[in-house]
């Protein structure tokens, strides 16, 4: 099995642009939740505003990388039975009818091949962040080690969940959809 780094093709002429989500008073939702790796339990439906305006996209990042999909990327994996390691919290993006939904990764996998992987450094004491002490600080060219996967075919790696991982078959299955928004780069 391979697998890709599912990003937000930021190349697309014309397209949106999102702000990071706000709750029913237009105050901030935490971003950094999105990444924990945890089932959450999100109250109300965020909102979601437009940095730019332009062609919306089933697949998108917040302007912190939160990724938003169309209900067609839902279904689809729906479809795919990824219940179990997805979750999906309705969402509005504004001046847009259609739904959308934030996407929450559900496992973290301690999975970065060191050894393959073009660049890694780590945080050291004296960085000055004693609690991320021995985590990645860089990470570029990641290569992941497939074996430790398991049944995962959508994950964030441990130590670097700034990134989501998808398998083969999700990556195949967008494609095949024709879902607007990812590009992918095997790791």
């Amino acid at each position: 099995m391979r697998y890709f780094e599912l990003f937000d093709n930021m190349r697309i002429p014309g397209r949106w642009a999102l702000r990071s989500p706000v709750d029913e008073h237009g105050l901030e939702i935490d971003p950094w939740q999105f990444r924990e790796g945890r089932s959450l339990d999100q109250q109300g439906t965020p909102r979601l505003p437009l940095a730019r305006s332009g062609r919306a996209l089933d697949f998108s990042h917040t302007g912190l990388a939160i990724p938003v999909v169309s209900r067609r990327v839902v279904a689809l994996f729906e479809r795919l039975g990824l219940q179990q390691q997805v979750q999906f919290f309705p969402a509005h993006v504004e001046g847009h009818a259609e739904p959308y939904f934030i996407l929450n990764v559900l496992r973290i996998i301690r999975c970065i091949d060191e050894a393959r992987s073009e660049e890694i450094h780590h945080w050291k004491p004296e960085d000055g962040n004693p609690e991320k002490v021995g985590q990645y600080r860089v990470v570029s060219g990641m290569c992941i080690d497939p074996s430790q996967v398991g049944d995962a075919h959508i994950f964030r790696p441990w130590g670097w969940r700034v990134v989501i991982i998808v398998s083969e078959r999700i990556k195949e299955a967008l494609e095949a959809e024709g879902i607007t928004g990812p590009r992918f780069t095997e790791v």
